[in-house]
């Protein structure tokens, strides 16, 4: 189960993501993400750490905190 989730976060990254994927394309900007790392890396990062459910609800409660109000910054996995 943790492959396929780390798997899927991966495409999501390469195909649809801010970085490399057709956000980038579509708003023509090279990041959007306040925090570093992004969320989609974080999120990877914390599932590969504490497994599939722990990990999920990290990254749910990055992607929360990610707005337009957020100061960002660096916000490496604990």
């Amino acid at each position: 189960m943790k492959k396929l989730v780390l798997s899927l976060i991966r495409i999501y990254q390469k195909t649809i993501g801010f970085r490399k994927g057709i956000l980038k394309t579509l708003f023509l900007v090279d990041s959007a993400c306040r925090y570093s790392p992004t969320c989609s890396d974080y999120i990877y990062q914390a599932v590969e750490k504490y497994g599939v459910f722990r990990g999920s609800m990290l990254g749910l409660r990055r992607i929360v905190r990610c707005h337009p109000w957020s100061r960002g910054g660096w916000d490496p996995i604990k």
